[in-house]
Order: structure tokens, then sequence, then C-alpha cells
């Protein structure tokens, strides 16, 4: 019998930074890890926000993490908005 694989949870982060930080944001995403929630991937973006992540993990409580213990700790993130994605259907 198949080992039940348990459903990852799914998030974009919209992420804004302080003029002249781009780059070391950049870096500074690039170093996060997590046993729970991590960066799946990341693309820098033009419009009012500087990049947006993909993000995953176990539960929502591991992506809360993440978001607020992760990218919101780095310097030069000043502000995040975490849209969670959904099934529709």
């Amino acid at each position: 019998m198949a080992a039940k694989t348990r459903a990852r949870v799914k998030a974009y982060v919209l992420i804004e930074t302080a003029a002249g930080k781009t780059k070391s944001v950049k870096t500074g995403l690039g170093r996060l890890k997590g046993s729970t929630a991590g960066l799946v991937n990341l693309d820098a973006v033009t419009g009012p926000y500087d990049f947006i992540a993909v993000i995953e993990g176990s539960t929502l409580d591991a992506l809360g993490r993440l978001v607020t213990d992760g990218i919101g700790a780095i310097d030069g993130v000043t502000r995040t908005t975490t849209c969670v994605a959904v099934t529709v259907g």
C-alpha cells in the first residue's frame, strides 16, 4: 500500500524593499532554509513590489513563521503581502 502524502500549502509573497537594498534582500532570501517551509521560486518584478516569492510548507503556520521570522526579518524588507493559494471548484 502506498504511503499517503500530505498536501503542501503554497503561497505567493509580494515583497517590497527599501531603496538601495534590493540586491542584499535577494541574497538574504536565497539563504532562507526551513525544515517545514521553504522558498520554491523567487522573481524580481517591476511595479509596486520588488520580488514575488513562491513558498511552500507543511502547514499554514509553517508558512506564517517563514514569512514573519524569515522574510520579514531580512534587513531591507519593508513590507510583505502574502497570498495563500487555494483550490477553486
